[in-house]
């Protein structure tokens, strides 16, 4: 994709129908609260409700490790709401940083590098996508939360 503005291809699960909401934030150490806030209003007192703080706090860790792990002088957060999923997608300009859904580097033992863990915990699916095909231009990190449609008791 030659896009700027695609997120990722079109085979991501983050492509789904519904109402889509994006935001650009610069790489600080400022962003991932920004990027939590902007989840928090978009969810709270929608069907969504219930998710909120897991939305708050699987975004805050994606965006903080674009920022701790890239160089990337934009961080783009790409929210879809549907009426059973949420599917958040957090890009950067550093495709050669991509994670693997499984795999925490350093162990567990490590300190930090939780994030990763605690979408494997919380999100129904996620993955990464790199765009660009010969020449990768950006990564996507995505996550889906089942809604309150999705859940079941």
């Amino acid at each position: 994709m030659t896009s700027v503005n695609a997120i990722a291809p079109a085979t991501s699960p983050h492509h789904r129908d519904g109402e889509s909401y994006r935001l650009s934030l610069p790489n600080t150490a400022r962003s991932a609260g920004i990027a939590r806030d902007f989840v928090t209003s978009l969810l709270t007192g929608s069907p969504h409700s219930g998710i909120v703080d897991d939305a708050r706090l699987c975004v805050t860790e994606v965006v903080a490790n674009a920022h701790r792990h890239t160089r990337t002088s934009l961080i783009g957060v790409h929210v879809t709401v549907d009426p059973e999923h949420v599917t958040f997608a957090v890009s950067d300009d550093r495709p050669w940083t991509a994670p693997a859904p499984g795999r925490r580097p350093g162990g567990r033992d490590r300190e930090g590098g939780w994030g990763l863990f605690l979408l494997e915990e919380l999100a129904s699916a996620w993955g990464s996508d790199v765009c660009g095909c010969c020449s990768p231009r950006h990564k996507t990190v995505w996550f889906t939360l089942a809604g309150e449609a999705g859940v079941t008791a």
